[in-house]
């Protein structure tokens, strides 16, 4: 294979916020790829642990972080955007939470878009994130386009999972998924996850509400509708370099979805 992939993360994203937010897109999102609405994630389940997990396919005993603090690896895990660097892809991040710049070498990234959402309102900061990504992408066709989109996770925190003001920001941060799927579908397999739930005003627990994930996969390579069994945020980067044609690394205990 020789797929470019699209993979766009929604921070605090619960799986039965799909439905329950009220977006009329999550129905047509779930029939369009192979899905799974019981994948898990790893604990602590908090974004930046959860993301090298994502990024690096093993679990935070093994990269070492455990908190929202970034701290050298003290046995370095190669990752996803070094993996598909090293066999001459080119990598693009989007993203308004500062820690993630610690997620790659800048060295494997032939482009980086970051706004702060702290500054600017994670609101706004995805809408920006969107029209660069919109841009960048179309210009440039890079073979892995990493877009996060912030505003659900900090609606959480701010006013409780699954509240009025959640299911806002999840309507908005699906709404922004479509466009994108609807622009690059086709160009592109699209991945469509989250990095953690939540509960109350927070995460981090091994609660399920916190530990449960949304994974959407979308291309030709999966089946319209279908369901993925036991699927893991370790397996993600597997199933990107599968797609990629580029051989999975042996430092990853994640497997490839495909």
């Amino acid at each position: 294979m020789d797929k470019k992939v699209l993979l766009i993360l929604v921070d605090g994203l619960r799986p039965d916020a799909l439905q329950f937010c009220g977006s009329g897109y999550s129905s047509r999102l779930l029939e369009m790829g192979t899905y799974s609405l019981e994948a898990e994630t790893v604990y602590p389940s908090m974004t930046l642990p959860c993301h090298m997990s994502l990024f690096h396919s093993v679990p935070p005993e093994r990269h070492g972080i455990l908190t929202n603090v970034y701290v050298p690896l003290s046995r370095p895990v190669e990752g996803l955007c070094e993996r598909l660097s090293a066999n001459g892809k080119k990598c693009a991040f989007f993203y308004n939470w500062g820690e993630l710049r610690d997620l790659t070498r800048q060295s494997s990234l032939a482009y980086s878009f970051y706004v702060s959402g702290d500054i600017c309102g994670y609101e706004k900061a995805d809408e920006m994130i969107t029209e660069n990504a919109f841009s960048y992408i179309a210009a440039e066709k890079p073979d892995l386009a990493f877009v996060y989109f912030q505003s659900v996770d900090s609606a959480g925190h701010a006013h409780g999972w699954m509240g009025s003001e959640y299911c806002r920001a999840c309507v908005q941060s699906l709404d922004r998924v479509r466009r994108l799927i609807e622009h690059f579908g086709g160009q592109y397999d699209i991945i469509v996850m989250s990095d953690h739930g939540g509960h109350g005003r927070g995460h981090g627990t091994k609660e399920s509400e916190d530990m449960t994930i949304p994974i959407i996969c979308i291309g030709e390579d999966f089946r319209a509708g279908g369901q993925f069994q036991n699927a893991s945020i370790c397996d993600v980067a597997p199933t990107i370099v599968s797609l990629a044609g580029v051989d999975v690394s042996k430092d990853w205990e994640g497997r490839s979805l495909l």
